[in-house]
């Protein structure tokens, strides 16, 4: 059996040292000041009797001592012979045999002291992931019977409508009620800029209400929310192991016993070696073999081979790793995808929703006669305020942002697949696409047939009035995400859409995409990317919204979500969702398992090769067992500072 002591003393020190209470060092405290008070003790010829001295020491090893000899012997017990504890109390009970009282307290005393670092350090990075989404609040104003009752969220029925103050965090997920309101979503996707809800809309657990007390109408249970589902999966995330994070758990376990009979046999070979050399070199110099000294560099073997190093500080720098992409708006639903996000050669981006905002915005407004813009569009606006279609609402955003008053609406009725006919200030108003002008054969500019982007014409009384040209504009960052994948040395940069090969083509020109398809179905869509993966130097993430790519997602090597905080395709499919719904993200989360790949392959390389040359020290005699502790712990410390550092880089 490999290391314990991250597996089975954090759960219990991570509860303790929320405490943060002296009485965790305490013990520590104790035996550290009776090693310094003894060794002066000895320097001062009060020592003489070595009694005395032994019942000094042994009651400054019990503090450290007694709870890693519980821990061996509950190991024992299940059968783990080679364990981290079975190694200190060998090595302690080994010096205290020869006579070395303040070292073999020392070896318990600075492993304890060890401990404590890297359980608060494992402690810590556990604690911070679990505070970036664990704000779930503790009650809910529910309406019931007219009247506004306090609840536990869990208590909470669906349809059962809740209400949020200003400044109150929503509990749990639902349906707007009130025409808009405005929310703090910083919590759910890291971005302080207030969005924008109405009704119909869903809102999520964890928004909070900024100006003004809305009501929601639940839709989840509480445990069914969202945020609920995304803690669930960052708190799991540390079962899924990386591959570096396994083979080190499976290293450990036959490297543990290994050392301990390379101990054993540094102690037996020069013994034996003793007994043979006369018959097989009867003229050399004899050997004079000493039990205590051999015995004791057996000992500093078998403490400076204690693997605790790597079995805590790897798993710790992946805990670092999801924290810092947690604190960036990146969930990792595991440290598997974290280092194999590193392997990623050819992203694959959807259209809609991930490269651009998935919402029309106006992006030009032309009226037929001169001057009369606004006019135009109040009539188009005003004919638009009772519809929920995209373009209808991106319309009214428009019409609201311009300053423009809408007029009453006297009659409206839907034309299927044209548009809309409505009466309006005793003028007759149709808006829709070119098929409506045509059916009512209603003259209107040629060039209007070749438009690209999405259209929507205007007539009155019968008259060509103008038009309003919509897009599904790209997101802000859409180009910096694609500027930084290539500075990555990630060129094979494609897109897939199911929207119009003209619109779509645009778009790359725009990115800097140089393969993108459009006209896909979701099947062609698969057809594509199963092309991509016949060649097994690709290495491909696909990012999409996770709702429609579902497929796409699953058969990628990484599998990315944008925006997918209330989707729960996302959630299931997705190997990592992008809470920000930044395309630029995705280079940010390839920064960041990199450097945790960095940092975890450090830490390797750096234990193991501080413990070959003190393990080689201590077998000729050079290396003491202070050495052999320092270097044990000193090597452990160094390997957590190391994890900890792992930042969320900045998107160049």
């Amino acid at each position: 059996m490999g290391c314990n002591c991250c597996n089975q003393n954090t759960e219990s020190t991570c509860s303790k040292s929320k405490t943060d209470s002296y009485k965790i060092y305490l013990p520590a405290l104790v035996s550290f000041t009776m090693i310094i008070v003894g060794m002066f003790l000895k320097h001062a010829g009060l020592f003489e009797n070595n009694a005395l001295a032994l019942a000094w020491y042994i009651i400054a090893y019990l503090p450290v001592g007694l709870p890693v000899l519980k821990e061996a012997f509950e190991g024992l017990k299940q059968k783990e012979f080679f364990n981290e504890f079975t190694l200190m109390c060998i090595a302690t009970i080994g010096a205290f045999c020869i006579g070395e009282y303040p070292e073999g307290v020392a070896v318990m005393l600075f492993y304890t002291i060890g401990e404590l670092f890297q359980d608060r350090a494992v402690g810590k990075a556990q604690r911070n992931i679990k505070a970036l989404l664990d704000i779930r609040p503790e009650s809910s104003t529910v309406i019931r019977n007219g009247h506004p009752v306090d609840v536990i969220p869990s208590t909470v029925g669906i349809g059962e409508v809740i209400e949020v103050k200003a400044g109150e965090r929503v509990s749990l997920d639902g349906q707007m009620l009130n025409e808009y309101a405005s929310f703090n979503t910083a919590a759910l996707t890291g971005e302080s800029r207030p969005r924008t809800i109405r009704q119909g809309d869903e809102v999520l657990a964890g928004m909070i209400a900024t100006e003004q007390t809305v009501r929601i109408r639940v839709n989840k249970r509480y445990d069914e929310s969202a945020l609920s589902r995304i803690l669930k999966m960052v708190q799991e995330a540390s079962e899924r192991k990386a591959p570096t994070e396994l083979f080190i758990r499976r290293f450990a376990r036959v490297y543990t016993p290994v050392v301990t009979l390379l101990a054993a046999l540094v102690v037996l070979l020069p013994y034996i070696y003793s007994v043979v050399q006369p018959l097989l070199l009867p003229t050399a110099v004899p050997f004079q073999y000493d039990f205590s000294d051999w015995l004791y560099r057996g000992l500093v073997f078998l403490v400076i081979s204690c693997p605790c190093a790597l079995v805590v500080s790897i798993p710790l720098g992946y805990f670092g790793g999801i924290g810092a992409a947690s604190r960036a708006g990146i969930l990792f639903k595991g440290g598997n995808y974290l280092d194999g996000i590193t392997k990623v050669n050819t992203v694959v981006f959807d259209k809609t929703g991930t490269l651009t905002k998935g919402v029309f915005e106006v992006q030009q407004l032309a009226s037929a006669a001169t001057g009369k813009e606004k006019e135009l569009l109040s009539y188009m606006a005003s004919a638009e305020q009772k519809s929920t279609h995209p373009i209808a609402r991106a319309i009214l955003q428009y019409a609201r942002q311009q300053g423009v008053d809408l007029l009453e609406v006297e009659h409206s009725e839907e034309v299927s697949g044209h548009g809309l006919r409505s009466q309006i200030s005793g003028h007759q108003v149709l808006i829709g696409n070119l098929r409506l002008l045509d059916a009512n054969g209603i003259a209107y500019p040629s060039s209007l047939s070749a438009v690209v982007d999405t259209i929507a014409v205007c007539a009155i009384d019968q008259t060509y009035a103008g038009y309003i040209l919509l897009a599904d504009s790209p997101k802000e960052d859409a180009r910096t995400a694609i500027t930084s994948l290539q500075g990555l040395n990630i060129n094979n940069i494609q897109m897939l859409s199911g929207d119009k090969q003209a619109i779509v083509s645009k778009l790359a020109e725009h990115l800097g995409i140089s393969k993108a398809y459009g006209d896909l179905m979701p099947e062609d869509k698969v057809e594509k990317m199963e092309a991509l993966r016949k060649n097994p130097s690709n290495y491909i993430a696909f990012v999409g919204d996770g709702i429609n790519d579902a497929p796409v997602l699953a058969l990628s090597n990484i599998g990315i979500a944008m925006g997918g905080l209330g989707s729960d395709a996302a959630i299931e499919t997705a190997d990592v969702v992008i809470q920000t719904d930044q395309p630029s993200k995705i280079a940010t989360a390839i920064r960041i398992g990199r450097q945790t790949r960095n940092i975890v392959w450090q830490n390797i390389v750096m234990a193991l090769g501080i413990k070959l040359l003190v393990l080689t020290l201590g077998v000729f005699g050079v290396a003491t067992l202070w050495e052999a502790v320092f270097a044990d712990v000193g090597v452990a410390l160094l390997a957590i500072l190391n994890a900890i550092r792992i930042k969320a880089p900045d998107v160049e």
